[in-house]
């Protein structure tokens, strides 16, 4: 998975590889301090769309390009940060469709995951080895 920066007047966005299961501790527990949820919560509250929580992953990525970041500092609109699945992470969901699902459910999802695979980063790095961003 990517978050994905792309502040208003800046031509090219920026991309940031999201695997929670890479973050140091000393990155999860500033994340676990700043908005108060343990680290497998903070991870299921990026996907849903918490505010405090993509903000915190995005000081942590900014903290790493410019060690003198302070978080008071990182403000964004909500279009200008998203996150995007890989085609990697999108094929295993397909996978995982199939086993689970039948009939009109199953036809529905592929149609909506083979459409997003389309115009989905390849994220040749990490093929064969795509894995949920969600903390175990």
């Amino acid at each position: 998975m990517f978050l994905i920066h792309h502040p208003e007047g800046q031509d090219e966005p920026k991309r940031y590889r999201y695997n929670p299961r890479k973050l140091m501790s000393v990155e999860r527990e500033d994340i676990e301090r700043r908005t108060g949820k343990n680290f497998s919560e903070f991870t299921t509250a990026v996907l849903q769309g918490n505010s405090l929580c993509r903000r915190a992953l995005l000081f942590t990525y900014l903290r790493r390009e410019h060690p003198k970041t302070r978080f008071e500092d990182v403000d964004f609109a909500w279009d200008e940060l998203t996150l995007e699945y890989s085609r990697q992470e999108w094929e295993q969901m397909r996978e995982k469709v199939l086993e689970s699902k039948h009939g009109d459910e199953l036809a529905a999802a592929l149609t909506t995951i083979d459409a997003a695979m389309e115009d989905a980063y390849d994220d040749v790095e990490e093929a064969g080895k795509a894995r949920l961003p969600i903390a175990d």
